[in-house]
């Protein structure tokens, strides 16, 4: 099964990259200019979201960098910790909804730091994966198509965001502990 993984995961891109342009073809598509005008479309995209995406980075270094993330931690960590979430992890849960770069690092430090197969390693790696960069999202497909009231899609997010803190938490503690 792994040696079939392994093929498969070799050879996946290269098969898309003969099949959709032989189906396009086959059905007399011109795949080279439809390519390139979503190419031309994503652009005008990108250029549309840029100065959202800077004001972001820029919060998310300054709450780094000013000790209002520690400072936060250090407040909630007390909470926390009655439902048995470990101090390390609160970084990345604070983290994951700002930036998806952000969080891999911290989810990298701590894997290195406690193991991947430390309680700490598990429960970091699910909540990386049951939570979403919900701030990062909001700003780009919103940003992208000019929303500007996101209050009831952000407290939904927060609410699944912390569903999947909680979730994770709850999932790694009666599978591993």
């Amino acid at each position: 099964m792994v040696t079939f993984i392994n093929l498969l995961s070799q050879w996946a891109i290269p098969i898309f990259l003969i099949v959709i342009p032989t189906i396009g073809l086959s059905k007399k598509i011109p795949v080279y200019e439809c390519f390139v005008q979503g190419a031309k479309e994503g652009f005008n995209t990108v250029v549309r979201i840029i100065p959202y995406l800077v004001a972001m980075f820029i919060a998310i270094r300054v709450f780094q960098q000013s000790g209002a993330m520690e400072s936060l931690i250090s407040l909630i960590n007390p909470l926390t910790s009655i439902f048995h979430i470990p101090k390390e992890v609160l970084p990345l849960a604070l983290i994951r909804p700002l930036s998806g770069t952000g969080a891999l690092g911290i989810l990298g430090d701590l894997l290195a730091t406690h193991g991947s197969d430390s309680f700490i390693g598990r429960l970091a790696s699910t909540m990386q994966g049951s939570t979403e960069t919900t701030f990062y999202v909001l700003t780009v497909y919103f940003g992208a198509v000019g929303v500007k009231n996101v209050k009831h899609s952000l407290l939904a997010c927060l609410a699944s965001d912390l569903a999947g803190l909680f979730a994770s938490v709850y999932i790694v503690w009666r599978i591993f502990s």
